[in-house]
């Protein structure tokens, strides 16, 4: 036999060799982390943005100024959690941002609803709706707020504000 046909013969036995179901396993396990880390790590940043950005801390700052719906939430302490990247109504654009951003206090919770509009000359954010729906169902427009003396009416629902497609 000469030598190409014995090397031959060796590619052709190590092409055909099986691998055990223990290594299958390995590499199962080992992409499913890598894969799970990958996407974990996504979801950081895709949150990490989320927050840093100035319809977000617009949003947010008007809810801190407003002291009848702080008030409402039983806040401070604040709790501001994670928008739901699934939510169909979490839209952004490079004109257009419309968030839910869930909040919580004390007392109870909601979603600080939010719809910004890019200036195209400055580049800047400027807010053009944000209302807190509360989880009983009342709503307060954080652009109007009601008088600090109808605090005991801040439950009460914001007049004229488009939250019907906020859920």
């Amino acid at each position: 036999m000469c030598k190409t046909e014995a090397s031959q013969k060796l590619l052709g036995k190590k092409a055909s060799m099986r691998i055990s179901n223990s290594h299958l396993q390995q590499l199962t396990i080992f992409t499913t982390v890598l894969t799970g880390a990958g996407i974990g790590t996504m979801y950081y940043l895709l949150q990490k943005n989320f927050a840093a950005s100035d319809y977000h801390r617009l949003a947010l700052q008007e809810l801190e100024a407003c002291p009848v719906a702080m008030e409402s939430l039983g806040a401070p302490p604040l709790k501001v959690h994670n928008i739901h990247l699934t939510d169909r109504y979490n839209r952004v654009d490079k004109h257009t941002a419309q968030i839910k951003i869930p909040v919580t206090g004390i007392k109870t919770g909601g979603y600080l609803c939010a719809s910004s509009l890019r200036d195209p000359n400055t580049n800047r954010w400027n807010l053009k709706q944000a209302v807190l729906k509360l989880r009983e169902g009342n709503a307060i427009d954080l652009l109007n707020p009601p008088s600090t003396t109808a605090q005991s009416h801040a439950a009460g629902h914001a007049d004229g504000v488009d939250v019907g497609r906020w859920h």
